[in-house]
C-alpha cells in the first residue's frame, strides 16, 4: 500500500501546481481537422505494416517494416538512420528518425518494429471487421507506431514542427531484447540523455489511463544437485534427500519468505529434474531422463522476477540467495540472475507529464487521464530511459488480446488517440 499512498500524494500535489490548459486554441482545432483528413490513410498504412511479418527473429521482415516507416518519416521531413546490430546478436537493428531544431522541449518518441508473431505463426494477416481489426502485432505495437507517425504528419503538414527537436526510436527487438543490453540499448539510452521527455507508444489501456511507472523484469535460474542412488536409500544420512526435494524446499521457501512486497512478483516458468537434464535456452525447451527407482541427481528451474525499483529487486535477490545456502542433507544449490528491463519509477516529472496529457484529454472532452496500475503492465523500452528523462507510456492504440491469435485494434479510437497525441506533442514543443 505504501507505493499507492505515495503516488496518490504526488498526484494531489501536482494537481494544484501544474498549469492547466483545457481549451483548444485555433491552431489546435486545425490539428484536429488535419488528423481527420489523414485517418483513413493511417488505417491503410497500419494494414500494410501489419501484413509484413516482423517477428523479432525474422530479421528480414523487421527491416522491411523499418523501410516502410523510414520512407514515411522521410516524407515528413525527418532524417532517418538504420542502426545495425552485430551479427552474433541475431537481431535486425533499429530505426531512428530525427529533427534537430532548438525550440521547446526535446522529445524522444519510442516504438518498436518487431512483434511476438514469428514466421511460423498461423496468425499473419490484417482482417478488418467494421471498426475492429484482427491484426498480429497491430495492438503491440504497430498501431502505436502509426499513431505516433500520423500525429507528427499532421503537425508537419501544418508547418508546426519547424525548428523542433524530436528523436523517434523504433527498436527491432523489444519483444526479445538482443544481448548484451549494453549494445542493443546503447543508442536508445544515448538519445534519452539528449532529450527532456520520453513518450512511449505501447498499447493504450484506455482514454482514462497512461503509464507513469512500469515494473522491471529480470531472470533467475536455480540448479540443485543430489546424490544419485537407489530410491530405497533416500533420506538415509549417507544418501540424503536428492535434487528434487532440495528444489522443492527452495521453491516453497521462496513462496513463504520472498513473496509479499507490493508490486514484487516472481514466477518459476519451467522445472526439470531427474538423472540427467538438458535445457536449450534459445528454444525454451528441455529433455529429462530419470527413473522412479533412482534418486534425482539434478534439478533446474528458470523463472522471472518483476519489481518496481532497483532496491526492491536487490532485496528479493538477497533473500533468494540466502535461502539457497540452507541445503538439505547431501544436496547443494546455486542461483544465478540475469538483468533484462529496469524499472520505471513514478517520479514527480512523470506525474506532471500525466497531468499535461490529462489537460489535453479534457480539452478534447475525452475525460481525465489517471495513472495505470504498474502491476498490470509488462516491461517496455521506455524503462531503459526512465532514469534520464521524464517519461510517459501507453499512448498507443486501444485493442484487446495482445500477443494472442485474437489480437485486435479498435479502429474507431485511432483518430481520437492520434488527435490527443498530436496536440500533446504540439504543446510540449512549444513549452519552455
Amino acid at each position: 500500500m505504501l507505493f499507492k499512498k505515495t503516488l496518490f500524494v504526488l498526484v494531489i500535489i501536482l494537481q494544484f501546481n501544474c498549469f492547466s490548459q483545457t481549451k483548444l486554441s485555433r491552431i489546435e482545432k486545425k490539428i484536429l481537422k488535419q488528423v481527420n483528413l489523414n485517418n483513413e490513410e493511417a488505417i491503410i498504412f497500419l494494414e500494410k505494416v501489419v501484413n509484413i511479418n516482423s517477428g523479432t527473429l525474422n530479421k528480414i521482415g523487421v527491416r522491411k517494416v523499418g523501410k516502410v516507416f523510414s520512407s514515411a518519416f522521410d516524407d515528413i521531413n525527418f532524417s532517418t538512420q538504420w542502426i545495425e546490430m552485430p551479427e552474433a546478436m541475431n537481431r535486425a537493428g533499429h530505426l531512428f528518425a530525427f529533427k534537430n531544431g532548438s525550440k521547446g522541449k526535446r522529445l524522444l518518441l519510442i516504438g518498436h518494429l518487431d512483434t511476438v508473431f514469428e514466421e511460423n505463426s498461423p496468425f499473419q494477416t490484417f482482417e478488418r471487421k467494421d471498426t475492429i481489426a484482427y491484426a498480429p502485432g497491430g495492438n503491440d505495437m504497430k498501431g502505436g507506431n502509426v499513431i505516433m507517425l500520423y500525429a507528427l504528419k499532421a503537425l508537419d503538414e501544418l508547418n508546426l514542427l519547424n525548428n523542433s527537436y524530436i528523436t523517434v526510436a523504433m527498436t527491432g527487438d523489444e519483444e526479445s531484447t538482443g544481448k548484451p543490453l549494453s549494445i542493443s540499448r546503447k543508442d536508445l539510452i544515448e538519445a534519452a540523455k539528449n532529450s527532456d521527455i520520453a513518450l512511449g507508444f505501447e498499447n493504450s489501456t484506455g482514454y482514462n489511463n497512461a503509464t507513469i511507472a512500469r515494473r522491471g523484469a529480470s531472470g533467475w535460474s536455480v540448479t540443485t544437485t543430489g546424490k544419485r542412488a537407489h530410491s530405497s536409500g533416500i533420506f538415509r544420512e549417507s544418501v540424503g534427500a536428492g535434487a528434487i526435494f532440495e528444489m522443492g524446499r527452495i521453491l516453497d521457501s521462496f513462496y513463504k519468505e520472498v513473496r509479499g512486497e507490493e508490486l514484487l512478483t516472481f514466477n518459476p516458468g519451467n522445472l526439470m529434474g531427474g538423472t540427467f537434464v538438458d535445457y536449450d535456452y534459445k528454444k525454451s525447451e528441455g529433455v529429462v531422463f530419470g527413473k522412479t527407482n533412482v534418486i534425482a541427481q539434478i534439478a533446474k528451474v528458470n523463472g522471472g522476477l518483476r519489481f518496481i525499483s532497483k532496491k526492491q529487486k536487490e532485496r528479493a535477490r538477497d533473500k533468494m540467495s540466502a535461502i539457497i545456502k540452507k541445503s538439505l542433507p547431501n544436496t547443494s544449490a546455486t542461483i544465478s540472475f540475469t538483468d533484462s528491463y529496469p524499472a520505471m519509477r513514478p517520479t514527480p516529472g512523470n506525474i506532471k507529464l500525466l497531468k499535461q496529457l490529462s489537460n489535453v484529454s479534457l480539452s478534447l472532452k475525452q475525460g481525465e487521464v489517471v495513472p495505470y496500475d504498474p502491476g498490470k503492465r509488462g516491461a517496455a523500452d521506455v524503462s531503459f530511459v526512465a532514469d534520464y528523462v521524464d517519461a510517459l507510456d501507453g499512448l498507443g492504440t486501444m485493442g484487446e488480446d495482445a500477443h494472442t491469435p485474437q489480437e485486435t485494434v479498435n479502429l474507431k479510437t485511432m483518430e481520437s488517440l492520434t488527435s490527443r497525441t498530436a496536440i500533446f506533442i504540439y504543446r510540449l514543443i512549444n513549452s519552455k
